[in-house]
């Protein structure tokens, strides 16, 4: 899931949450509002975590400049 899917997850929950007051039949609305900006928040997380991991485990790109030229 990439970060900007995580933020919409964390905004229609709490849209859904606090925003809203629609009665569903066998649905709690707040409940579902909240696990998905629970879910938003992990996977916020854990998007943030792997791009550390990623940033750390690359190194730098790096130029081999051949000073070891034979004159003929």
């Amino acid at each position: 899931m990439s970060l900007g899917g995580c933020i919409i997850l964390i905004a229609v929950g709490a849209i859904l949450t606090f925003a809203t007051d629609w009665e569903m039949e066998g649905v709690n609305l707040d409940l579902v509002g909240v696990i998905l900006m629970i879910v938003g928040v992990i996977g916020a997380l854990a998007f943030r975590s792997v791009a550390r991991r990623r940033r750390v485990l690359i190194p730098p790109s790096t130029t081999v400049i051949d000073d070891d030229r034979h004159h003929g």
